[in-house]
């Protein structure tokens, strides 16, 4: 079989195309690692000069306004359990992190679910590149990233975003889809236009599935942290990396469960807004 069909160069190719794109369009990589590298740290200059104490009150009451008073409890005592441990910078730069490559996720995951919804060719195109980006080991993403953008925290916000993406978009067109049709039609009987149906009766019954999306591509966002680490990301995957390579069991122990206890605030306060949405909270 080898004699009869000969190897293609595969990785070479790729190789050779990512040489192509480094050489041709480094400054434009090299001006959107400016772009999030200075989003990041400003992010982080900006919550460090709160007092923790404060931050962490203001993070509880805005778990309050969102969720529920337990919820709220929650986040203050582990936003200050973290504090206390020592690891409240560590925390910070992770948490701008996740949200800078949440927020990109959602602005161009969102549209492409709408999109996807409206066009059934846009979807057929769309999902098996879904498929390859939730299959693709997220070690992978890391090594384009390298080379576009160098060792750093940008690495690990793009190697995050695509990592994240696909649930919000598949998410965001199963809840356009599942929209019932007779309310479809009965907007049509009115004269609605695509656009008036789809911010006044889709998007908003969709809202609980397309926060769906959004809880789970924090969740995934979250789970780079420590592999974004290995490029230099820093954070509390930074922290659990180094532990691991040191063999600090405690260390190790202490910032996992620091992570746990930022993705439990982040899962509940974003599973409570979807299900807020509909009427009622839950207590």
């Amino acid at each position: 079989m080898d004699n009869l069909l000969p190897r293609l160069p595969f990785a070479d190719w790729i190789d050779t195309g990512v040489d192509w794109l480094v050489t041709h369009f480094g400054s434009v990589f090299d001006g959107i690692s400016a772009f999030l590298k200075g989003i990041v740290e400003g992010s982080v200059d900006l919550m460090d000069m709160v007092p923790s104490i404060v931050l962490a009150i203001l993070f509880a009451l805005l778990a309050w306004f969102i969720s529920t008073r337990r919820i709220a409890i929650f986040t203050l005592v582990g936003l200050l359990f973290i504090d206390y441990l020592g690891y409240w910078y560590s925390m910070l730069q992770m948490l701008s992190l996740v949200i800078t490559s949440v927020v990109i996720a959602l602005v161009i995951g969102i549209p492409l679910g709408i999109l996807g919804s409206q066009q059934p060719t846009v979807k057929k195109i769309i999902n098996p590149i879904l498929d390859l980006m939730q299959t693709m080991p997220a070690f992978v993403y890391l090594l384009p990233a390298i080379f576009f953008f160098n060792i750093g925290v940008v690495p690990g916000v793009v190697a995050s975003v695509i990592f994240s993406m696909p649930p919000t978009i598949r998410l965001t067109m199963l809840g356009i889809e599942q929209v019932p049709k007779d309310l479809i039609e009965a907007t049509e009987a009115f004269g609605s236009t695509t656009w008036q149906r789809l911010t006044k009766v889709q998007i908003p019954l969709a809202k609980p599935t397309i926060m769906a999306g959004v809880n789970q591509s924090i969740m995934l966002s979250l789970s780079m942290v420590v592999i974004a680490s290995m490029v230099g990301a820093p954070g509390l995957g930074e922290e659990v990396y180094r532990a691991v390579t040191q063999l600090k069991t405690g260390v190790g122990f202490e910032t996992g469960l620091s992570i746990v206890i930022v993705a439990i605030i982040l899962d509940r306060i974003t599973q409570h807004a979807g299900k807020k949405k509909q009427g009622g909270t839950i207590r």
